[in-house]
């Protein structure tokens, strides 16, 4: 039997992404039994998820944009690898006005938390994400997308794009960290699960069942 080892799924060596600060407020640090204890407002919790949400409708990452500018020039991009680029950078300015969303389906919010254990809000997070996402949808030009079912055959628009999917992890540490998204393509068809067995793990098989798949999109 091997040895007990744990590691965090997925780990990340770097972040390079850039962060903005919303605010200050919210926060503060408290000593409980001689140890430091980040206590966090649940009002901030609200406002963190309503921009958060926003800056993901309307907004890309620098990073990215740089990337599609790199295309236009590229020497070695076609002239339809060009066109695809310049349209997305076009959609990225309509969009940054603030006005209409990347993508007509702003799609399931969902947020992903991984929340130290010296982390105290008091609170049940996941009911003040939801209503900083309420307040994103009710304020900005965004569609409503979720459909939640009545009976067998009848079901209706939520008219607030709730509920999200929250799922909130915790682990050691003073550290709140979020991951938000809208997940697009069919608020009501999120997710195929396919099982298989080891027989698919071979380049032939295993590009036979992408190319089936990929199709089925």
């Amino acid at each position: 039997m091997a040895d007990f080892f744990y590691q965090k799924p997925f780990p990340l060596q770097s972040d390079p992404t850039e962060y903005r600060l919303i605010s200050k407020d919210y926060v503060s640090v408290v000593e409980v039994e001689g140890r430091k204890i980040l206590k966090v407002d649940p009002k901030g919790l609200e406002l963190l998820s309503k921009e958060a949400m926003s800056d993901v409708s309307f907004y890309l990452r620098a990073a990215h944009l740089q990337k599609l500018r790199n295309i236009l020039e590229d020497p070695e991009a076609t002239d339809n690898d060009r066109f695809v680029a310049y349209t997305l950078l076009q959609n990225a300015v309509v969009a940054a006005e603030g006005q209409l969303p990347s993508c007509q389906d702003t799609g399931t919010a969902i947020v992903m938390g991984k929340k130290g254990e010296g982390v105290w809000t008091n609170a049940e997070d996941a009911e003040h994400l939801s209503k900083g996402i309420y307040d994103t949808y009710q304020e900005r030009n965004l569609r409503y997308s979720q459909i939640v079912p009545l009976t067998m055959f009848e079901e209706k628009n939520t008219g607030s794009n709730l509920p999200a999917q929250i799922d909130i992890y915790s682990e050691k540490g003073n550290d709140y960290k979020f991951l938000f998204m809208a997940k697009g393509g069919g608020s009501a068809n999120k997710t195929f699960l396919y099982q298989k067995t080891k027989a698919l793990l071979n380049e032939e098989n295993l590009t036979e069942f992408i190319q089936e798949k990929i199709k089925d999109l």
